[in-house]
């Protein structure tokens, strides 16, 4: 058989969760409402932080573009899938499942980029806040930022151009709702294995890296909270990097699920609801999470909805 790469021609199908046509508008109508919510929470996030001279700080600038990168990667996967449910077709094409899977590889490295530098702004205000104002400068965080841009694009421009590579002949069904790159690699006719190696190594140093750094980071944060004489104090500590390591915990348990049930069940299906929690369900709750746990967003939500400086 030819194993050709016809890119010209080439589609692939994007099976979602369910092929019941009774259960297509349920499906329309939660994914929909996550994803206003979404778009509507991350913004407000934004706005805030923008508007209001009190969040004009290090931790929450990189809130605010977190909330940039959870748009992003949930305006990456399900505007596509709400379209495939409203024309009833699954069809996407190898330009655009390439485009689809550049776009969540890219926002999904800066997600756990960012999470790793607001955890390091966290062990500085907490370990070291003397000299917050003097680590924590403008520039540096512009630096960080660039920084976490460029790994990001670096890594899915990587795993994308090892993508180009690819042959595809027959059973081009994906059982997700995007296009997932772990599942494009299993669809190829062509030998994968210099994509396996390369796909395990960067998920590896992406995901093994900003982990260890997180870890370190909070268990200096631990120790520095224990020596707090009081108890007011440990709280107040505390209390400034609650909803970071709630939003950490949500996405690196989710993104482990992932892996981990692709590797105990060997099943491509057994992944897609561990792939939508950190591909979706995050995104629309991490404003829900910052918002609800910390003080100075509460209060600044409250100030500009109701039209005060």
């Amino acid at each position: 058989m030819e194993t050709g790469n016809e890119t010209g021609i080439l589609e692939f199908l994007l099976l979602g969760f369910s092929e019941e046509p009774d259960l297509q508008p349920f499906l329309f109508g939660l994914f929909l409402s996550m994803y206003l919510v979404t778009i509507c929470g991350n913004l407000l996030i934004i706005m805030v932080t923008i508007t209001d001279s009190h969040l004009h700080t290090p931790m929450y600038f990189f809130l605010s573009n977190l909330s940039f990168g959870d748009i992003s990667l949930s305006s990456t996967t399900v505007p596509k899938m709400l379209v495939n449910i409203q024309m009833q077709s699954r069809v996407i094409t190898y330009w655009g499942c390439l485009t689809q899977m550049y776009c969540f590889l890219l926002f999904l490295g800066l997600d756990d980029i960012l999470l790793t530098v607001m955890a390091y702004d966290r062990f500085v205000a907490i370990c070291h806040p003397l000299h917050y104002t003097v680590i924590m400068n403008p520039r540096l965080c512009v630096l960080l930022l660039l920084g976490s841009w460029f790994i990001s694009v670096l890594y899915a421009c990587l795993q994308s151009s090892l993508a180009l590579q690819l042959s595809f002949c027959v059973h081009l069904a994906i059982p997700h709702i995007f296009c997932e790159y772990n599942q494009m690699v299993q669809l190829a006719c062509s030998d994968t294995f210099l994509n396996d190696v390369v796909m395990y190594i960067a998920a590896g140093l992406l995901g093994g890296c900003p982990f260890i750094g997180i870890i370190f980071s909070y268990s200096k944060i631990v120790s520095s909270i224990c020596e707090i004489s009081s108890a007011q104090g440990k709280c107040k500590a505390f209390s400034t990097c609650a909803s970071h390591l709630t939003v950490v915990s949500l996405f690196y348990c989710t993104s482990l699920g992932v892996y981990m049930s692709s590797f105990a069940t060997h099943n491509a299906h057994a992944s897609a609801p561990a792939s939508v929690m950190y591909a979706v369900l995050i995104p629309m709750l991490n404003p829900f999470i910052y918002s609800l746990r910390n003080k100075d967003i509460k209060e600044a939500l409250k100030r500009f909805l109701c039209g005060k400086p």
